[in-house]
C-alpha cells in the first residue's frame, strides 16, 4: 500500500535563526527605516550646510584699483612695494601697511645675498603686474588684519577674455615666491 502525501501545511519558520530574525526586524521596522533614513540625511545635509556657513562667513567683496604703485625707495609715490608680497600706501603715520596674501617672496634684508637678490626680482615684478592695468582687491574697507597690523588682501586681475587671473599665481609660476597654501613647501632660496 502506497502511502499518500500529508496534507498538514508546512511548518512557520523559527525565528531564533540568524536570517529569520533580520526578517522579521525588516517587516516591523522596515517602513519606518526606508522613509526616515531619507529624512535623516537631508537634516544631515542642512546642518553640515548651517555649519559650513557660518564658518566660511560672508562673500568677499572686490574693489577695483588703477592706481600706479613704484618702489619704496626710489621716488616719492602713494603706493610703493617694500618688497615682492608687501605694499605701503600713504605716507607718515596715516600710512598703511598691505600684506598680499596666498603667496610667500623672499625677504630684501634675506638669509644671504642670492635670497635679497630674489627679494629684489619679486618686488619688480610684483610692480610690473599692478602696474599692467586696472586690478581688484578684497577685504572691503575693513580687511583681517596679521599680528603685525597689515591688511591682508588678495588680488587678482580679469582679464577681456573673462579669465581670473590672482597675483599669487603669477607670482609662484614665476619662481619668484612660494605658495603659502595646504601643500606649500618652504623654498631654501639661499640654494636656488
Amino acid at each position: 500500500m502506497a502511502r499518500r502525501p500529508s496534507r498538514t501545511p508546512p511548518r512557520p519558520p523559527r525565528f531564533d535563526a540568524p536570517w529569520n530574525r533580520r526578517r522579521a526586524r525588516q517587516r516591523r521596522f522596515g517602513g519606518w527605516w526606508r522613509s526616515g533614513r531619507w529624512l535623516l540625511l537631508v537634516a544631515a545635509i542642512v546642518l553640515a550646510w548651517r555649519m559650513l556657513e557660518s564658518t566660511l562667513g560672508p562673500p568677499r567683496t572686490w574693489t577695483q584699483s588703477d592706481v600706479r604703485v613704484g618702489v619704496c625707495g626710489e621716488g616719492r609715490s602713494a603706493v610703493c612695494a617694500l618688497d615682492g608680497d608687501t605694499l605701503a600706501i600713504g605716507f607718515g603715520p596715516q600710512g598703511r601697511r598691505v600684506r598680499l596674501t596666498g603667496f610667500d617672496a623672499p625677504e630684501r634684508d634675506g638669509a644671504c645675498p642670492a635670497e635679497s637678490a630674489k627679494a629684489e626680482e619679486a618686488t619688480r615684478a610684483l610692480v610690473r603686474w599692478l602696474n599692467a592695468g586696472p586690478f581688484e582687491w578684497d577685504g572691503g574697507a575693513d580687511p583681517p588684519r596679521d599680528r603685525y597690523g597689515r591688511e591682508l588682501r588678495s588680488v587678482r586681475r580679469t582679464g577681456a577674455d573673462g579669465r581670473v587671473r590672482l597675483l599669487a599665481d603669477h607670482m609662484v609660476e614665476a619662481g619668484l615666491a612660494e605658495g603659502s597654501g595646504w601643500a606649500a613647501s618652504a623654498i631654501d632660496w639661499c640654494r636656488t
